[in-house]
């Protein structure tokens, strides 16, 4: 098993996020090689809640000019995390 403090990076924050921690989901960048079970375990021992569920997609990069010069941004893994009824994850509290 990774350790739980590698397997999340980031949560995701944007308006679409905010929206879903109201219907009981929370969203987070993760690790490209963790599967579900490593994301449910590190969500639950970090933040002290009970998951239901876990969806995954990968986000592919972008391509990106700079001039004459052509690069691609890193494709990223991103998970929507379906939390119990009654549990949530305060992120930005009082922001």
């Amino acid at each position: 098993m990774k350790n739980v403090y590698s397997v999340i990076k980031s949560p995701v924050i944007t308006e679409k996020s905010t929206m879903k921690t109201a219907e009981g989901q929370a969203i987070f960048w993760v690790d490209a090689d963790a599967n579900k079970n490593d994301i449910k375990n590190a969500v639950e021992k970090i933040f002290n809640v009970k998951v239901l569920g876990v969806n995954t997609l990968k986000v592919a990069g972008k391509v990106k000019r700079m001039g004459k010069y052509v690069g691609q941004r890193s494709t990223r893994k991103k998970a929507y995390v379906t939390l119990k009824e009654g549990d949530k994850i305060e992120l930005f509290e009082g922001v």
